[in-house]
């Protein structure tokens, strides 16, 4: 899990350094530092928990990080997702930035694609609102998960 958040944090700075708004380049900036952080910390815990004999408590502090690096590395997701829509500079075509710039690309144009066959329905209510019951959600970075929040 850990080893797969440095290419995650790789992806979320490469796209943070290309961004053109300002605010959401610092917001995922904070939030590389943030999955850096907890990334640490479970990388601690588990060697303690390795080295000693395991508790329940130790086991839940855990899966406790775990549950936050995965809401941290969602929040980062949606963070790119929000520098797609408001714009990326083009990165060089031989640099690490490309593929994730043409990643970023490709999703923004399935967004744009599903956002006009959603405006094209003419299906509405009595209230003249569109009918948006019967679509599937949108285009994402980052398919959907869904967690416990209890141990």
């Amino acid at each position: 899990m850990i080893s797969g958040c440095q290419s995650i944090t790789q992806f979320v700075r490469v796209i943070a350094e290309h961004c053109l708004d300002k605010r959401c380049r610092d917001d995922l900036l904070y939030i590389t530092e943030q999955i850096l952080t907890i990334t640490n910390q479970l990388t601690i815990i588990s060697s303690v928990n390795a080295a000693t004999a395991s508790c329940k408590s130790s086991n839940e502090i855990l899966v406790k990080n775990a549950q936050s690096l995965l809401h941290v590395i969602l929040r980062g997701i949606r963070a790119a997702e929000a520098a797609c829509i408001k714009g990326l500079k083009q990165p060089d075509p031989d640099s690490d930035g490309a593929e994730a710039a043409v990643l970023c690309l490709q999703w923004r144009r399935n967004l744009l694609i599903h956002r006009a066959q959603q405006n094209s329905c003419l299906e509405t209510d009595e209230l003249g609102l569109r009918k948006t019951s019967q679509y599937l959600p949108g285009p994402s970075l980052a398919a959907p998960v869904y967690m416990k929040e209890a141990f």
